[in-house]
């Protein structure tokens, strides 16, 4: 029987870079059907090869996944990368719908009330990054940050505009992303090959492949730099297994081709490699990449 992951913490993990703090803000653990649905590819055998994924990223047979967001001090602005599935929603996906989490108090405790928020940066338009964009009042949906500006790149904003959404996503444009747009808060950025500065230590770089226009988060302080994965990378087992693909992924190939060049950058640097769907895991994870990306190598995979 699967077990089931880790549950949210209270206490965030956080790491220095120097002149950047980032404090992971958990939203809720996922159910263990989660993993086989999202990556059916990441089987028992799969996660076999890659002992050090258990106990705490997978249990004997399925991978662990959360939802969680990560909360950023940079040179006195508050960030805020994602917003997680929110509560209240009504989604398809019984695992997010009418969530009732104490997100919002854990990011508060952190310090980053939602007034003092500067910037929140939205990796992509899927529905369970979006959801704390916004919070119920009344009967209203009105933007959760009411002082920060909303980012994601142009080509995201673009594809899912022009889109044909069935009804579910054109439920969550409705609560989630067009009551930002509508009091004039969101912002897009065009993101070139190179990536796009937002603020000092703070980059946007191209990663798309799950969405057309997802975007991963580079953190540069003054001691070590630090990549916020988005979608890119959803588990653990897709750094020593880059080629399992999700199945949500938009255009699968290119997803794995801009997975093998953020693993590719991250290879033989301590870089801090802070995934938006890992489960809840021992700080010493996030202490080096070296070995992930080397296993990566090996296989002929990078």
């Amino acid at each position: 029987m699967n077990q089931p992951a880790p549950a949210a913490t209270d206490t965030p993990l956080s790491w220095d870079l120097g002149g950047i703090t980032v404090r992971r803000i958990d939203e809720i653990a996922l159910p263990p059907q989660t993993g086989p649905w999202l990556l059916p590819g990441a089987t028992k055998e799969v996660i076999d090869q890659a002992p050090w994924l258990r106990p705490h990223f997978a249990d004997a047979e399925v991978p662990y996944l959360a939802s969680h967001t990560f909360a950023v001090e940079a040179h006195g602005l508050r960030i805020l990368v994602d917003t997680g599935i929110g509560n209240g929603k009504e989604r398809a996906n019984p695992a997010w719908n009418g969530l009732d989490t104490d997100y919002l108090r854990r990011l508060t405790a952190a310090g980053f009330a939602p007034e003092s928020v500067d910037l929140v940066i939205v990796t992509h338009l899927h529905t369970d990054h979006v959801g704390w964009n916004t919070r119920l009042d009344g009967d209203q949906w009105v933007p959760t940050f009411p002082n920060a500006r909303y980012l994601t790149s142009r080509t995201e904003w673009d594809y899912w505009t022009a889109a044909d959404l069935d009804a579910n996503r054109r439920q969550m444009f409705r609560d989630s992303v067009l009551p930002v747009h509508d009091h004039g808060q969101f912002d897009l950025a065009d993101i070139p090959a190179e990536g796009h500065q937002v603020e000092t230590g703070i980059r946007l770089a191209p990663a798309a492949g799950h969405t057309p226009g997802q975007i991963a988060v580079e953190l540069h302080g003054t001691n070590r730099s630090g990549l916020i994965t988005g979608d890119s990378i959803h588990h653990p087992v897709q750094l020593s297994h880059p080629h399992l693909t999700s199945c949500v992924d938009i255009d699968p190939e290119q997803a794995v081709s801009s997975r093998h060049r953020l693993l590719n950058r991250l290879a033989d640097t301590d870089d801090l490699l802070l995934g938006t769907h890992f489960p809840t895991q021992p700080p010493a994870w996030s202490g080096t990449n070296r070995a992930a990306t080397a296993c990566c190598r090996s296989r002929g995979q990078g």
